[in-house]
């Protein structure tokens, strides 16, 4: 009997094991096809192309980006060169803001335009995340980027020997990725990938891929070529694969070759779940990709029909998708005439077979408005899908006159976008392959979905905007210049949203998706166009009464804390109680006070409990008093900011103080506080003290709180000449900001005393006190305005 009961428990518990391996097996294989969030992008792009607005305006259309070679290169192009003199560039590719990655004017001119190229890009695309760039340090965010075409070095015949330190690591490819990740503090993988003109889209491949086996939380990944010279025209040219007029004609039967180009892109990616609960945008989501190789196919550089379709099956795969739950390609589409009919015919077979002709597949190139941009082929492609998407529309493809002849298009529904197409909802979300192949012989191939509703969201419901209250705007630039340039930018955003955001949550996004540089202002108001007539004074370098700025080179400025004794004890709707922060701090305060005394509190109790709760909010904003002052329960309120008291021990000293105050049979005396001194650890102050008693007076004795509590005398200030006063209580003429003012918003004046701290030398977390609710929404904002410098290697150069 014994041995059955322990075989039925044995039979138990491998059971429950069973149950516990198959759920773990479960969940790493959703895990492992986990749909991967596109939370930002960013690219520099022929034609002008900064943002991938731009990209999508240059798409929609219908321009063409293809100009003559750049004349700032100091390219030595024969006179009669084997090409057309044509291609698509990217403008000011040899600017570089060196100072604000903190490097030098000597390594930025050693270091390649990709290279400097991608750092940039690299910021704007955390901040398009609106991620505060900042916060990533430390973290396991991975850096994938697809490097080609490194030619910088070859521009000179011999290196001056001030540059020879740094012309290794400057032109290696390895440190387009290690550079990023080095400038940004990012611990995950940082990987550069160069597999010809798929390195883009393999490089994101391999970022989501990271993603799911928990490798990385975030990942940035995309690629680029910047051409420092002509040489890969040449090479072409030998080759004979360039168009005459330098135009991509994807699919045509007009095609005769390639359109050379140039661009950088970036996308940051995140795991679905993981943006929905960090409350970061989805603006599209990867459902799976593939890689595959060419292997011994028909020569080292020839497409391989056989392995594109292997690879965007394997991508469907990766997916879980049917091909016929497909309604777009973004083809790789170069123009080549044999290479496009082996892209046409692999799609064909893959995605046309067995669909209706009423539901064909579209096919477009976004070469055909660029030119081939080489390393950033698939990042582009994938930035003009993912825009596509979120517009509902499938732009045309340029420059096809009519169908190639030399792919079999009756096999199967696949239509060529030679003209824009409506791409509405179905029952099902919008999806779409993006492919790239590549001369290694790597092919890519990746399935995007339009992003899904956010949890909750109602059909055609809006957000409730913030009330109109006081808000403040920080602003800051590792220049003055660069300040002005971000407040104009800020007007100009502004000015065009549609729809335009409330000033609170314009206000939050500041504190809380930008980094803090030294070169500060803060505009403090209410109305949205008051705000924007601030902007623009501080764009104009004017002065305005609602904005504070830094002064240039000024020696940060110390604070000191005054708690005054003689106001009377505010009521709520004089306090910044829609502040959350401080509501909940006021209502600490208050509930540990009612624990301690009956209610209704004395009203100095309640001039004690609002200071603290300012003193709380000020701390928990990174706020840091040199020195601190007191009067009465002030003075309680000004340990407890110096550290000395905690918030508990400080409440229980004040109502000591007022249980002895109420004792009529005798006045108070130091052995009121005794008791409760006993109960309580006071520390040493961290910080000067300010008042009538000595520096090194004993806090933790009877004496010294009898003293600063039962004495009328007021406490001494510094000099406002030398510290920003900052008044959370009486204001005794001694200037300074005033927090609790019967005459003013204490609102308003609580945030026109952060603003004096922040521009004089105190870091203020705007966050806390600019959030607006429990779960504040942030909103796009202009990103960094980078103020660059030409950095450009010539065989004369000098440092």
């Amino acid at each position: 009997m014994a041995n059955e009961e322990k075989l039925v428990e044995y039979l138990k518990w491998t059971t429950a094991e069973l149950h516990q391996a198959q759920r773990r097996l479960r969940d790493l294989e959703a895990a492992g096809h986990e749909p991967v969030a596109v939370v930002a992008m960013s690219c520099r792009l022929p034609g002008g192309t900064r943002t991938p607005e731009d990209l999508w305006e240059l798409v929609a259309e219908g321009r063409d980006a293809v100009t003559g070679f750049p004349g700032d290169r100091a390219w030595d192009v024969p006179e009669d060169p084997p090409y057309a003199a044509l291609g698509g560039f990217v403008p000011d590719a040899a600017g570089f803001d060196a100072g604000f990655f903190d490097i030098s004017a000597t390594e930025a001119l050693a270091t390649e335009p990709l290279q400097r190229l991608m750092l940039q890009l690299a910021w704007e695309t955390v901040e398009r995340g609106r991620i505060a760039p900042h916060t990533l340090r430390s973290t396991l965010t991975g850096v994938y980027v697809g490097a080609t075409g490194h030619d910088y070095a070859t521009r000179l015949d011999s290196a001056p020997d001030e540059l020879l330190p740094y012309l290794g690591g400057g032109t290696s490819g390895s440190l387009v990725s290690g550079r990023i990740a080095y400038a940004l503090g990012l611990e995950g993988p940082a990987i550069t990938v160069d597999t010809a003109c798929s390195s883009s889209l393999v490089a994101i491949h391999l970022a989501c891929q990271a993603l799911r086996r928990g490798e990385c939380a975030l990942a940035l990944a995309g690629g680029g070529t910047v051409m420092s010279t002509p040489h890969t025209f040449h090479a072409f040219a030998h080759q004979k694969s360039l168009a005459a007029d330098g135009r991509c004609k994807p699919f045509a039967a007009a095609a005769d070759g390639m359109g050379l180009a140039e661009g950088a892109g970036l996308v940051l990616l995140e795991r679905l779940t993981d943006a929905r609960a960090n409350g970061h945008p989805v603006l599209a989501v990867i459902r799976g990709s593939a890689l595959n190789q060419d292997g011994a196919g028909y020569g080292l550089a020839a497409p391989n029909g056989p392995s594109q379709q292997h690879v965007i099956r394997a991508a469907l795969a990766d997916a879980r998708l049917a091909p016929d739950e497909i309604d777009a390609v973004e083809a790789h589409g170069t123009g080549t005439p044999i290479g496009d009919a082996i892209e046409a015919q692999a799609l064909i077979a893959t995605y046309g077979a067995h669909r209706p002709e009423e539901r064909p597949l579209w096919l477009g190139s976004v070469k055909s408005n660029t030119g081939h941009t080489q390393g950033a082929a698939g990042t582009a492609a994938l930035i003009k899908m993912v825009e596509a998407l979120r517009h509902g529309v499938l732009p045309r493809t340029l420059h096809v006159d009519r169908p190639t002849p030399l792919a079999m298009w009756r096999k199967g529904a696949v239509r060529l976008l030679t003209e824009p197409v409506d791409w509405a909802r179905r029952d099902r979300p919008r999806r779409a392959g993006v492919s790239a192949f590549a001369t290694s012989g790597t092919n890519a191939h990746l399935i995007v979905e339009e992003a899904p509703e956010p949890a909750g969201a109602t059909a055609g419901a809006a957000e409730p905007a913030p009330p109109v209250r006081p808000v403040a705007w920080p602003l800051s630039a590792r220049t003055p210049e660069a300040l002005r340039a971000l407040a104009r930018d800020l007007v100009a955003h502004l000015t065009g949203a549609d729809p335009v955001p409330a000033p609170a949550e314009v206000g939050y996004s500041l504190a809380a998706t930008r980094t803090t540089f030294e070169c500060r202002a803060v505009i403090v108001g209410r109305e949205h166009s008051g705000l924007l007539a601030a902007a623009e004074a501080l764009a104009a370098g004017d002065d305005h009464p609602g904005v504070a700025v830094s002064a240039p080179d000024q020696a940060p400025r110390k604070a000191a804390w005054h708690f005054g004794a003689e106001a009377p004890a505010p009521d709520d709707a004089e306090l910044p109680t829609h502040i959350p922060a401080f509501a909940a701090a006021l209502a600490e305060v208050r509930a540990l006070l009612g624990s301690l005394l009956p209610a209704p509190h004395p009203g100095a109790l309640g001039l004690f409990a609002a200071q603290t709760a300012l003193a709380r909010l000020l701390l928990d904003a990174g706020a840091r008093p040199h020195t601190v002052a007191g009067e009465g329960l002030g003075h309680l309120a000004a340990a407890y900011a110096a550290g000395v008291l905690t918030l508990d021990d400080s409440c229980r000293l004040a109502a000591a103080h007022v249980r002895a105050a109420a004792d009529a049979t005798r006045p108070p005396t130091a052995e009121a506080y005794r008791e409760t001194l006993e109960e309580i650890t006071c520390r040493p102050a961290a910080l000067t003290p300010a008042g009538t008693a000595p520096a090194d007076a004993d806090v933790t004795t009877p004496a010294y709180w009898h003293h600063h509590l039962d004495s009328p005398a007021p406490a001494a200030l510094p000099s406002p000449d030398t510290h920003t006063l900052i008044h959370l209580g009486s204001a005794p003429g001694s200037g300074g900001h005033v927090l609790l003012d019967a005459g003013r918003d204490a609102g308003e004046a609580l945030l026109t005393a952060l603003a004096g701290l922040h521009t004089s030398g105190t870091t203020v977390d705007w966050a806390p006190v600019l959030r607006y609710a429990a779960e504040p929404r942030t909103v796009d904002l202009p990103t960094y305005p980078f103020r660059t410098t030409r950095y450009w290697l010539h065989d004369h150069t000098t440092v």
